[in-house]
C-alpha cells in the first residue's frame, strides 16, 4: 500500500512506558529514535507531558513528564528525526509552563479522553493550537461510549476545535474489521475538516488487520509500537506496518535491527509482559479494561483462564 498522504506515528516510549512506569533508560530512547529517523517513520511520541506537582519524580521516569531538555538532548545531533509528539492528560498539565512552538523541543501535542470529558478536551487542545502545535484528539473507549453522545461529541469537536486530527481508539481491543468500517463512516458524518487517525489495541491479534482497514478506509494517521510493545496486549507493531505499507521513503531495516538489540532480549527478560496472552484477550472478547487481565497475572492464578472468563462475565 502506497499513499503519501499516510503518517505513522511511533509510540512505542509512551505506550511502552505505562508498562515500567516510564522508567526507560535515555540511551534506550535515543536509540529508538535513531532508529525511527533511519526508518523514515513521521513522528515520535516520546511520553507524556504530566506535572511532578501531582506525580513524583522518584516514582515515575523522565518520560512521564518530558522536560524540553530531555527531549532536546534526545533530538540532539539525529539529523532528518521524526518530529516529536507528546500526550497531555486532562488536568495534568501545567499551561503556564508550555513554551510556544518555535522555542519547544515537541513538534505534536495529543490530548486523549472519554466522550464525557470532551468540553475540556477541545479547551486544552485549542491551547496548545494557539501555541503553534499540531494536536490530535483521541476519543478512548468508542467500544463503549456508542450512543448518541458519541455523535454529539464529534460534531462538537467539528464545530469547536482546532484539532489537526482526531484519533480513534480501540482503547479494549474489541473492534472487528467489519466495526471498523462503520466506525470510520460515523466519524466522517461529522469530521469533515480533520484528519483521522487509528490506535488499535491487540487483545484479539486484530491491532495490525484493522489499522490495514483503516487504511484501506483512507484513514491517514496511524499508531503503531515497536515489537508492540504497549500496556496489557499492546499495539499493532511498527514492523509489520513499514512492511506493509511498501512506501519507499520507510525502511524497515533500522527497526529489525533495534529488535534485535533491544527489543526482543528485554521481552525474552520476562522484567516486562506485553503482547497477545489469553486474559488479555478474554478482556478484548468482552469488551473490558485491560487492568483486569494485567492484576490477573499479577496473582498465583494468573494460568487459570476458565476461572478468569468466569469473573469477566459473572463480575460480583
Amino acid at each position: 500500500m502506497y499513499r503519501p498522504s499516510i503518517k505513522v506515528l511511533d509510540c512505542t516510549i509512551r505506550d511502552g512506558g505505562l508498562i515500567n512506569k516510564h522508567q526507560f533508560d535515555f540511551d534506550l530512547v535515543r536509540r529508538v529514535y535513531k532508529a525511527l529517523a533511519a526508518a523514515g517513520v513521521d513522528y515520535m511520541e516520546a511520553g507524556y507531558k504530566n506535572s511532578d506537582k501531582l506525580f513524583s519524580r522518584d516514582e515515575y521516569g523522565a518520560w512521564k513528564f518530558c522536560d524540553d531538555d530531555l527531549l532536546f538532548r534526545m533530538k540532539d545531533g539525529v539529523e532528518n528525526g521524526p518530529k516529536i509528539s507528546v500526550m497531555a492528560d486532562i488536568g495534568r498539565v501545567e499551561m503556564d509552563n508550555i513554551k510556544k512552538r518555535e522555542e519547544s523541543p515537541y513538534d505534536m501535542v495529543r490530548v486523549a479522553t472519554y466522550v464525557r470529558d470532551i468540553d475540556k478536551c477541545i479547551h486544552l487542545v485549542n491551547h496548545f493550537h494557539d501555541l503553534g502545535y499540531e494536536t490530535t484528539i483521541n476519543i478512548m473507549a468508542s467500544s463503549r461510549d456508542s450512543g448518541p453522545e458519541l455523535d454529539e461529541a464529534l460534531d462538537q469537536i467539528e464545530k469547536e476545535s482546532r484539532a489537526d486530527v482526531v484519533y480513534m481508539v480501540d482503547t479494549f481491543g474489541y473492534y472487528y474489521q467489519e466495526q471498523i468500517d462503520a466506525l470510520v463512516q460515523r466519524y466522517r458524518k461529522w469530521i469533515k475538516t480533520k484528519e483521522l487517525g487509528f490506535h488499535g489495541h491487540n487483545n484479539q491479534q486484530l491491532a495490525f488487520s484493522n489499522t490495514i482497514q483503516c487504511i484501506m478506509n483512507e484513514v491517514n494517521y496511524l499508531d503503531a509500537t515497536i515489537y508492540g510493545m504497549g500496556r496489557g496486549a499492546g499495539n499493532c507493531s511498527t514492523e509489520l506496518l513499514l512492511g506493509f505499507l511498501k512506501n519507499p521513503k520507510y525502511d524497515i531495516r533500522p527497526i529489525l535491527d533495534i529488535l534485535e538489540s533491544d527489543f526482543v532480549p528485554m521481552r525474552e527478560s520476562g522484567e516486562m509482559e506485553w503482547g497477545y496472552i489469553i486474559p488479555q484477550m478474554i478482556v478484548g472478547i468482552h469488551n473490558a479494561h485491560p487492568e483486569a487481565a494485567i492484576q490477573m497475572r499479577k496473582t498465583p492464578e494468573k494460568n487459570h483462564f476458565r476461572a478468569f472468563w468466569k469473573k469477566i462475565t459473572h463480575p460480583v
